[in-house]
């Protein structure tokens, strides 16, 4: 697939239409509910398909299977949010988490409260991980995998 560079108010609506359905309500509650579950200084983004609305392996369009069938994938970005890991819950240990998903239901226990409120307003599957700041820098600054933030946190430089 070809790399499309999008524009923040680009990504914003097509969270909004993909992961929404539309309804700016859903998404302050979603965001909301995620800021009580989070350790200070945590940033909050979204990546995926429901970002670029398509997905990367075969460019098919959010939800092409159906509605509800393309997930949400959620990453918490802190050192803080990393300790709310199992320690063999890691691709990089104490750097990148596995996402707490269907394959990984046990490797953050604190966070499947937060999963399963999630999924209730969305209907569809969400997948949550936590990354130090300098993978999402590389992700998404050197090898241009889009995300989009839903929580900032102060000092924090996003692209």
């Amino acid at each position: 697939m070809a790399h499309v560079e999008l524009s923040a108010e680009e990504k914003r609506a097509n969270v909004l239409r993909c992961a929404f359905g539309g309804d700016e309500g859903k998404y302050r509650e979603f965001c909301d509910i995620v800021r009580q579950h989070i350790p200070p200084d945590t940033a909050v983004i979204l990546r995926g398909s429901s970002v670029t609305g398509e997905r990367w392996r075969d460019g098919a369009p959010f939800d092409a299977d159906g509605p509800g069938t393309s997930d949400l994938d959620l990453t918490l970005v802190g050192a803080e949010a990393l300790k709310l890991f199992d320690p063999m819950g890691f691709f990089v240990p104490g750097v990148h988490s596995r996402p707490l998903s269907p394959d990984d239901p046990d490797i953050a226990p604190e966070l499947v409260p937060l999963r399963e409120q999630l999924m209730a307003i969305v209907h569809r599957n969400v997948n949550i991980q936590a990354s130090r700041d300098v993978v999402i820098h590389f992700r998404g600054d050197m090898i241009g995998q889009p995300y989009h933030v839903l929580i900032d946190k102060p000092g924090w430089e996003h692209t």
